[in-house]
């Protein structure tokens, strides 16, 4: 969790969930300090333009006073931190922590997924945490053109996401009693005993039970927000789109900040085609990127099934793809980047969704 310092520099963020801001982004970079995240230590390796080639290397522990012992540590260098560009992989909850502390100092961060830094160095040897630092410095000095700096929620898009995360932890405790329920049940008919198959109903009422109240939880703080609650009813007025994933766009997007449009949320998603073909040898098949958030994705095909049945237009839509001999999955995962698309329209102009099947036809009896 969050310590109560960085709650605090956290919660003083927009309400809206907009970015903390950076002070001195626009100075010139000269060093270049790669971290190493774990849960209990940071390992940094920093780099110098005017050293090529030579790094100075430190532990810290991964707490505030780690965090405060690692600038005080460049100081001693010599190094000016406002020239300094701090690179991190992405590991979640362990690097939100100095991510957060680093930027509420106006300092340049960015937080960069590992398989991009992996895929850069090339083919490596041999691995270890004091190795990785050196490596992410390396990818930021090479790269420092287009490093983009760090994006942090505030407090209610933190706790949102927070509950979303237990929310689903308890969704698949409830699926896996649910699948277990049914061979529980063939087997009473042979032996008679009904306690297993009544405690798991229990424990099925009471999972259900705690999800309820998570999400009511969730509707509480995105009431409590203006732009959180404004925001989350225009998502929902497109059809198909309900409280749950509503709040996993607010929360993947930091409420509509760190997305400029549709289409790059749908690579996000992992629902946006992608041409696969080079010269004359090479045609393979337009499909979808594996590297997505699978979660927003399963939600997203959910929330198309659900659109198929009542939004008359994309109903319309895919008995016309189907009848020209379209493969299910693909209509559906085109649906899906209509949905993102319509839900970008709608907070971008700030306006629900309107059904232009609907008023259309509206138009025709007036008219006539």
């Amino acid at each position: 969790m969050l310590s109560p310092g960085l709650i605090k520099g956290v919660s003083q963020s927009t309400k809206s969930g907009q970015l903390l801001s950076l002070k001195n982004k626009d100075m010139k970079k000269n060093n270049f300090i790669g971290i190493d995240v774990s849960k209990d230590t940071l390992d940094a390796a920093m780099h110098s333009l005017k050293l090529p080639g030579k790094f100075t290397e430190k532990r810290f522990e991964n707490s505030v006073s780690g965090y405060k012992a690692l600038t005080s540590w460049i100081k001693k260098c010599k190094y000016s931190l406002e020239e300094c560009v701090f690179c991190m992989e992405h590991t979640g909850v362990y690097s939100l922590n100095p991510s957060v502390f680093l930027c509420e100092q106006g300092l340049f961060v960015s937080v960069v997924p590992a398989l991009e830094i992996k895929r850069s160095i090339g083919v490596t040897r041999g691995k270890n945490d004091k190795v990785d630092a050196r490596r992410i410095a390396g990818f930021a000095m090479d790269r420092k053109e287009k490093l983009k700096p760090f994006q942090a929620s505030g407090k209610s898009l933190l706790q949102i996401k927070q509950l979303l995360t237990y929310r689903d932890q308890l969704r698949k405790e409830c699926s896996s009693f649910k699948t277990s329920i049914k061979s529980h049940e063939r087997y009473q008919q042979n032996t008679g005993l009904d306690y297993i198959t009544t405690d798991l109903k229990e424990l099925i009422e009471q999972l259900e039970e705690r999800i309820s109240i998570v999400d009511k939880k969730v509707a509480q703080i995105i009431e409590g927000e203006e732009m959180l609650r404004k925001n989350s009813e225009l998502i929902r007025s497109v059809m198909g789109i309900g409280p749950v994933i509503s709040a996993y766009f607010l929360v993947t997007t930091i409420n509509f900040s760190s997305f400029d449009d549709g289409r790059k949320y749908a690579c996000y998603a992992g629902v946006a085609p992608f041409e696969y073909s080079s010269g004359t040898s090479i045609r393979g098949r337009t499909a979808v990127s594996h590297l997505a958030n699978k979660r927003m994705k399963t939600l997203l095909y959910n929330a198309a099934n659900c659109a198929v049945l009542y939004d008359p237009e994309l109903k319309q839509y895919y008995h016309r793809k189907k009848s020209e001999g379209k493969d299910h999955k693909l209509i559906m995962n085109a649906i899906c980047c209509k949905l993102i698309y319509r839900v970008f329209a709608v907070t971008k102009r700030q306006s629900p969704f309107v059904t232009l099947y609907k008023e259309n036809f509206k138009n025709d009896l007036h008219m006539s």
